[in-house]
């Protein structure tokens, strides 16, 4: 192909450029794409079907330019041509273009059929959380492997077997997480009996230990640090509208990271001023009141930051080129470096300090316990009450930053 700029580059190129991509870049990821088109026409290859992960890295390996007269090309070379292959494939399925995905997971080897139907019954009976039921099988994987190594089928499984297999994950793991061990392992043991695989009731003998929430209060941040890291974003310089807007959201109605990360273009209702989050657990949905500080922020982040990614529906993406929902480590990544900007000096600070020095606020100012179990998505109000005592120490201060 000439280096004539066709049509589709030219709607390429103004997408890379409304995404924050230098000019530098965008001609290195040009060059990368023409040599890839050039390699598909030789090889009667489909580019659009090529167009992925596997294909591009099968295109890194086989191309020698004219400099590399046979050789590999070196490693950042390889890795500008995947990031330059890959944000084509992000604009060209922008502009409305079918893509096969970039990334094919892998087939993980299929669960015994036990397992299988361990999770569909802790599915069905429980409705437990994905990531819950991944706990779930490998606390099970863990039990039927030290049954294996004692040379035991599940029949002839005891009370001591049991006792043995807490006390080796108590030998490596905080007294909560053996507790989280145990329930999955009661279910297990009561899907064995139910199921007639064991003869005996040896869910009820799992003894997990003593686990009192007050022995490990929440980590609290003072409202006043909590002012001070928001006022410490640059909302003047990207990604500081996104980060701001996220922190405040954090902070004002105490929403976990996930479900920040999990709010979606759809559940802004602007016209009512209400805004919808979803427990990342039962995917239940609440209803918040927009408040005119939030809503400021998220508006001035979605006119002048938000990528040009009209097909992902996510609210907060990533700032540069492959446009991705963000994570929680990126959030966990932003808050320190606020925090830094701010000069708090703490061990850990992550997006829960925020949530709990939004409960901690709120028990302070007198609300009530159940209300504020409710906004949090405690099951119960006793989960809250560990912010009690911790409220009479702090200092709350109610008004936000200023949005100016």
């Amino acid at each position: 192909m000439d280096e004539q700029v066709d049509e589709r580059e030219r709607a390429v190129v103004e997408l890379w450029r409304r995404g924050h991509l230098s000019s530098g870049t965008i001609q290195i990821y040009l060059q990368w794409f023409r040599r890839f088109r050039a390699h598909c026409a030789n090889r009667q290859l489909s580019e659009t079907e090529q167009l992925t992960l596997i294909g591009v890295l099968q295109f890194a390996r086989a191309y020698a330019g004219p400099r590399l007269r046979g050789r590999r090309i070196a490693r950042s070379s390889c890795d500008a041509a995947r990031n330059g292959l890959h944000a084509w494939a992000c604009a060209v399925r922008a502009l409305g273009t079918p893509l096969p995905p970039w990334r094919i997971s892998p087939t993980s080897p299929s669960l015994p059929p036990l397992l299988v139907e361990y999770c569909r019954y802790r599915r069905t009976h429980n409705g437990v959380a994905e990531r819950t039921l991944v706990r779930d099988v490998e606390t099970a994987q863990g039990f039927l492997a030290q049954l294996r190594s004692r040379r035991k089928t599940l029949e002839r499984a005891t009370l001591t077997d049991v006792d043995a297999f807490v006390q080796s994950v108590a030998a490596r793991v905080s007294k909560g997480t053996v507790a989280d061990t145990c329930s999955s392992l009661r279910a297990f043991l009561r899907l064995l009996q139910a199921s007639g695989r064991l003869p005996t009731d040896l869910a009820s003998g799992v003894i997990a230990p003593r686990f009192r929430l007050s022995e490990r209060p929440p980590r609290i941040l003072p409202w006043g640090d909590v002012k001070l890291i928001l006022r410490s974003i640059r909302r003047t310089e990207s990604p500081g509208k996104r980060d701001f807007a996220i922190l405040l959201l954090l902070a004002t109605y105490g929403l976990g990271a996930a479900e920040v990360l999990g709010l979606r273009l759809e559940d802004l209702d602007w016209q009512a001023g209400i805004l919808r989050a979803r427990r990342p657990k039962t995917k239940v949905l609440i209803e918040l009141p927009l408040l005119p500080a939030v809503a400021k922020a998220l508006t001035s982040y979605l006119r002048w930051e938000r990528p040009p990614a009209k097909s992902i529906p996510y609210l907060f993406l990533r700032k540069n080129m492959p446009y991705e929902p963000m994570t929680s480590s990126a959030i966990r990544y932003r808050i320190r470096h606020y925090a830094r900007l701010a000069g708090i000096s703490a061990k850990v600070i992550e997006a829960h300090a925020f949530r709990h020095s939004h409960a901690t606020r709120q028990v302070d100012a007198g609300a009530n316990i159940k209300v504020v179990s409710e906004i949090l998505g405690h099951s119960s109000s006793s989960s809250t009450s560990v912010y009690v005592r911790v409220a009479l120490s702090l200092n709350s201060e109610a008004e936000l930053p200023s949005t100016h």
